[in-house]
């Protein structure tokens, strides 16, 4: 179980890091009626996570497996495919980066943010957190550990749990926050939102590659 929340650690991380996610999240706390928003993005964000997390967990224990019991080589083919293209995303997401003199620009959906009903922000943070190709990759990887740790049922729920907890921080710390003391972060969170449109490709060209990298690296030990 300890070994298993080692390898996903950085796996969560990743998704932890998920700029256009925490971006979303800045926006609507600094929207009217933040709180309904934002808690909406939250639950979604989680259920997202954790379900395909636990899905893929699960279709992992279909893969056959060495008859030593060692880990299944189709899992390792398939962490370092997901390892390749994590690594071809980070090369294209720094080849469309805007230039030095453009001013970055967020999607157009986000302006819909400030009136956007729970229930659709529910739906955003599902689809931020467990369909955007990165993330659905990084839990497609995650799945497949969690099914090949040999972990009991409650293990294995224990371990999503943990994972879903640290990568959804980056969405609940800033909400619960806002709850705590709403306008004393406003200036801060409007501070983070500019400094993250400006730096968004940058960090996430570098989550991408090292992640990426490190397992194609694991997958090649592995076989």
């Amino acid at each position: 179980m300890v070994t298993a929340s080692g390898e996903l650690l950085p796996l969560a991380v990743a998704i932890a890091i998920s700029i256009t996610t925490i971006i979303t999240t800045v926006l609507m706390l600094l929207s009217p009626k933040a709180k309904s928003r934002t808690v909406g993005l939250l639950v979604g964000c989680v259920v997202g996570v954790g379900g395909a997390v636990a899905l893929f967990a699960l279709l992992a224990g279909l893969l056959p497996t060495q008859d030593s019991g060692g880990s299944s080589p189709a899992a390792a083919v398939i962490k370092m495919v997901v390892g390749v293209l994590l690594v071809v995303l980070a090369l294209r997401q720094w080849r469309g980066r805007h230039a030095r003199d453009d001013r970055a620009e967020l999607p157009k959906w986000m302006a819909e943010v400030d009136s956007m009903m729970p229930g659709k922000a529910l739906v955003i943070g599902l689809l931020l957190s467990a369909v955007v190709p990165k993330n659905l990759l990084l839990a497609l990887s995650a799945g497949l550990i969690v099914g090949e740790a040999g972990l009991s049922g409650g293990q294995a729920a224990a371990v999503i749990v943990l994972f879903t907890a640290i990568a959804t921080s980056t969405v609940a710390v800033p909400v619960v926050a806002h709850l705590v003391a709403p306008a004393r972060l406003r200036g801060p969170f409007e501070g983070l939102r500019e400094w993250l449109v400006e730096n968004n490709v940058t960090i996430m060209v570098v989550v991408l590659l090292v992640i990426g990298v490190v397992m194609i690296g694991n997958s090649i030990a592995s076989l």
